[in-house]
């Protein structure tokens, strides 16, 4: 006998002891109706019960925070549900309403596929739609239609505001920063010593782990109250907010309008150790060192321009060049033995530090005057780039495109003047600055970072004698700027 087809409106057609699901869910989207899924849940039993529909436990799901208009968005609930129908485990389906379960076409029209070869019904607290009958599926259609729309233009007013809050040199939203109040604007001073602590520990080379255990050991929370660890320390002097920088879609977008913890220096120097450090990680991965090379990362070939890598051959540890794998005209095989060279550049390094005095203040260079008023040409195209794109005079790949030659420029002119940290040096200058370099406290990977700063590079050329003894003429070590 056919099944008679209940029409919209039409109370009297019988459904009781029919098998239903009850499908909720609640966004954290600005959507007209934010009801939770209690009372969702409850309201659907309601509505369950008055027409007489039987509601197995299985068949209640349940899509908690999840947001039905992002397109990428999953939702296990309805995933779920869709199955089940497609199961004929059941052939009803109660809602809260129908944006609960839809606020993008397809997933209509994915639900009534559904429902053209098992014959739903979808019911809520007002009314119930045959799925089966056209003009149910016509009414659906539009008010999914108008769930879309209403979703795109709460999508809209959430951009518009975030492009408000860039020209005003605002951070993004989010979870609370650690040193900072929930708003990211106000320095939260008890939490901000102890990112300068961490900073400074890190320049000094001290790693990310240890620094978490102390912290935890101390007592001292995460801005989330959790417990820290070598993550989270890492995420924390990878952060470019403590340092007053402004990001937007991923890319620096000019400073911040809210004050730095760190100087702009000192979070740079800790951004180039974070780079070094994982490239030596890596490396030890796949070729686990048998020895610290102390010069990693600054001796450079004179011939090739590229750096000069430790290993060893039978005659002992070597520096050599990275070419020496080639097999064509670039194959470069120079090399110096290790252990010379690194006593050689560190007696270079404790005499510069026996010179040097450091009050705990910061060293900086100046820009020439014509340097410095390009620099400023850039800031402020970059500032009229950027108004070109709000007023949507630029599409966002010129944007980006542009963006990105300015910035650059303007990078390449700041690493000129950019102040870099003396708190590494601290305690290894002056009079005892030989006894600080040998002492059995002092590692060699801080070694390394006191190198890297003091030092641009160590350059080897070819050798002009020959025999047992060093050829001092063929080393070059080029100094920094402090």
């Amino acid at each position: 006998m056919p099944r008679t087809k209940p029409t919209r409106g039409n109370s009297h057609t019988s459904v009781a002891g029919e098998s239903a699901a009850i499908y909720c869910r609640i966004s954290t989207a600005e959507d007209d109706d934010q009801t939770g899924v209690d009372r969702q849940e409850r309201i659907c039993r309601e509505v369950a019960e008055r027409r007489g529909l039987v509601i197995d436990p299985a068949h209640v799901f349940v899509d908690n925070s999840r947001s039905a208009w992002s397109r990428r968005r999953k939702r296990p609930g309805w995933e779920r549900l869709l199955e089940e129908a497609r199961g004929r485990s059941f052939r009803h389906i109660v809602a809260y309403h129908p944006d609960r379960l839809m606020r993008q076409p397809r997933d209509l029209e994915e639900l009534l596929q559904v429902a053209d070869d098992q014959a739903i019904t979808l019911h809520g607290e007002a009314n119930r739609r045959d799925l089966s009958d056209p003009d149910d599926r016509f009414i659906l259609r539009i008010e999914v239609a108008h769930a879309c729309r209403s979703s795109d233009d709460t999508s809209r007013r959430l951009k518009d505001a975030l492009q408000d809050r860039v020209r005003e040199g605002k951070p993004q939203g989010g979870v609370r920063r650690f040193g900072y109040t929930k708003d990211g604007m106000t320095i939260v001073e008890e939490e901000a010593e102890v990112v300068r602590e961490v900073f400074d520990r890190y320049l000094k080379g001290e790693g990310a782990a240890p620094i978490a255990k102390d912290l935890h050991h101390r007592g001292v929370p995460t801005a989330s109250g959790k417990v820290w660890n070598a993550g989270t320390v890492r995420g924390l002097l990878d952060s470019r907010h403590v340092a007053g920088i402004r990001m937007h879609q991923g890319v620096e977008a000019g400073p911040g309008a809210w004050p730095a913890i760190i100087d702009a220096g000192v979070w740079a120097e800790v951004r180039a150790r974070r780079e070094y450090r994982s490239a030596v990680y890596r490396e030890s991965l796949s070729n686990p060192p048998q020895r610290y090379y102390l010069l990693r990362g600054l001796v450079m070939c004179g011939r090739c321009g590229t750096l000069m890598s430790g290993t060893a051959k039978n005659t002992g540890p070597v520096y050599q060049c990275n070419r020496r794998g080639r097999n064509d005209e670039m194959k470069c095989t120079r090399s110096i033995t290790a252990k010379t060279l690194e006593d050689f550049v560190a007696d270079a390094a404790v005499e510069l530090l026996g010179k040097l005095r450091v009050d705990g203040r910061l060293a900086s260079s100046n820009l020439a005057e014509s340097a410095a008023r390009e620099l400023e040409d850039d800031q402020r195209q970059l500032a009229e780039l950027n108004e070109m794109w709000t007023a949507k005079e630029l599409s966002t790949a010129e944007f980006r495109r542009m963006r990105k030659e300015i910035t650059d420029r303007i990078a390449k002119a700041q690493r000129k003047v950019v102040v870099r940290p003396m708190v590494l040096l601290d305690g290894l200058t002056g009079e005892g600055a030989r006894a600080a370099w040998e002492d059995e406290a002092m590692t060699d990977e801080r070694r390394n970072a006191v190198l890297r700063f003091l030092f641009a590079g160590v350059v080897i050329d070819e050798p002009k004698k020959f025999g047992r003894h060093m050829d001092w003429d063929r080393i070059a070590i080029e100094q920094n700027p402090l």
